[in-house]
């Protein structure tokens, strides 16, 4: 049998019939001004404003204010999230650090590592990080050099930089002035390349090097 259409319930007996165009009651109508409800696009919610980094704010402290009294305008300090650190001009080293650990009681050298910034003029920012154990406090030392620009060395300062300059010289191939004995630490002596400055591809590996010594392709 076809399927029997339905038509909407028409009010109760007794009650008026609506006029041909009216809407009947309890039935949903659309018009061509206000479309139905379904067919409405959903408002889109506006995406909340991207959130701004932590930035670097000045750092003053009466150190920083004996440094700046001896070497003038050559240093700007700065704190960032709560890690103090001074920007240096090259030519003030070694000479400030070695004030830092003389007069401001920084007798520990944490470490010397450096990065590599292939599009700036002077590629190279060296780090110095030192620690007061007097203090019990902790900064951060930045100069930045050209690249095959010699840095100089601190070993006379802090001898326990002998291997942190080293394992520099290895990564970045920046070489330290005045150290005893720079050679590569990590890396063979021979091999070739600096694995962390920005040229040298993640995956890359001397080829050369492997072959002879290791008497196998690479894979890279």
């Amino acid at each position: 049998m076809p399927e029997e259409t339905k038509s909407p319930t028409p009010p109760p007996s007794g009650e008026p019939q609506p006029a041909a165009g009216e809407p009947i009651p309890g039935s949903v109508q659309s018009s061509p001004d206000k479309p139905a409800a379904s067919a409405m696009p959903a408002k889109t919610a506006e995406a909340p404003p991207k959130p701004t980094g932590a930035a670097a704010v000045p750092w003053e402290s009466a150190m920083i204010s004996r440094l700046r009294a001896q070497h003038g305008s050559g240093i700007e300090a700065n704190s960032y999230l709560g890690q103090n650190y001074i920007v240096a001009n090259s030519s003030l080293l070694p000479e400030m650090l070695r004030v830092l650990r003389d007069q401001e009681e920084f007798d520990y050298c944490v470490d010397i590592t450096a990065v590599h910034y292939p599009d700036r003029e002077k590629q190279f920012e060296v780090i110095w990080i030192l620690y007061s154990f007097p203090l019990n406090e902790r900064i951060r030392v930045k100069a930045a050099y050209a690249d095959g620009e010699s840095v100089p060395s601190v070993v006379a300062i802090w001898p326990a930089a002998n291997w942190l300059e080293r394992e520099t010289y290895d990564m970045f191939g920046i070489r330290f002035e005045g150290h005893p004995d720079l050679k590569r630490i990590l890396l063979p002596d021979d091999w070739k390349g600096y694995p962390l400055r920005k040229d040298y591809g993640i995956i890359q590996q001397d080829q050369e090097w492997v072959q002879i010594n290791l008497g196998i392709e690479s894979g890279q």
